[in-house]
């Protein structure tokens, strides 16, 4: 090997270190500033112009206004309910449909796959008129119950990642249960989901961060301010009079860094078997 390639292939290595830690500064630049801001206190609690201004502290004056001067805690509680209300449904319907891709052999199983994967590909929002006239001839709008329906109904479309993972489940046990008397139902319950931890942690959390991060179809259904979630609180507070983006941006901040901080403790606690779930489930399709 020459000194010149040499050379080449140490600026070149150069080269990516400093595009890879630009890029790693702009990605943690934002969340640097939204965490900064949602602890600094100065004389006005708008926007800053100056990122260090004179007279600057840090403290918890921001997250006091969050919880006294608006319904925060009730937002957060909404959130919570209707994240774990579609987070156990989504989770139950997605074990169960793959699970029956996987193993069961029908004539339409091929036709089936075929458009849940098809239908998957739409984003949501393009139904959204459409579910929300069908919410309201229901009467159904304005409510909690609304938003669990819409985050769980299509449930069955992201089910290729889980059947990918049953498929590499060993069919012996479940054969020599069968041989032993248990039915299809036990079969599942009882030996395939046992060993199905790993999928299940990671079909949990991808049910869990959608409702909990949504803003359009909240925007869509909900109205009454009792039954905002997060999102769509913290959106109508900082946008409630015209000068309130500046008076409230600080505890914007805050409520996005309480926000932010629960996903992220939720996804940091079970990231070993989030990272299992992926993997194993994206061997076979």
């Amino acid at each position: 090997m020459t000194s010149y390639t040499k050379i080449g292939r140490g600026a070149s290595n150069v080269f990516v270190y400093v595009l890879l830690a630009t890029l790693g500064i702009a990605w943690v630049l934002p969340i640097f500033y939204l965490v900064y801001t949602a602890f600094r206190v100065t004389p006005s609690t708008g926007i800053i112009n100056q990122l260090f201004p004179h007279g600057l502290k840090l403290g918890f004056d921001n997250f006091t206004r969050l919880f006294r001067d608006t319904m925060f805690s009730r937002w957060l509680i909404n959130t919570l309910i209707v994240a774990t209300s579609s987070c156990a449904l989504t989770t139950l319907f997605i074990l169960m449909v793959s699970y029956a891709l996987s193993r069961l052999r029908f004539r339409l199983r091929k036709p089936i796959m075929n458009v849940l994967l098809v239908l998957g590909m739409f984003p949501g929002f393009m139904s959204m008129i459409a579910v929300y006239f069908i919410l309201k001839a229901m009467g159904l709008t304005n409510s909690l119950v609304a938003l669990v329906m819409v985050y769980s109904g299509s449930a069955a479309l992201s089910y290729y990642i889980c059947k990918g993972f049953f498929d590499t489940v060993p069919k012996a046990m479940e054969e020599a249960a069968f041989l032993d008397g248990a039915s299809q139902p036990i079969i599942f319950w009882k030996i395939v989901l046992p060993m199905a931890k790993p999928i299940i942690v990671y079909t949990v959390l991808t049910s869990f961060i959608s409702p909990w991060c949504d803003f359009i179809f909240v925007n869509t259904i909900i109205s009454d301010r009792e039954k905002y979630t997060v999102s769509l609180g913290l959106y109508k507070m900082i946008n409630a009079e015209r000068n309130s983006f500046n008076d409230n941006f600080t505890v914007f901040c805050a409520g996005a860094f309480v926000v932010g901080t629960i996903i992220v403790s939720l996804f940091m606690s079970m990231q070993k078997y989030y990272v299992e779930g992926i993997t194993s489930g994206a061997v076979k399709g």
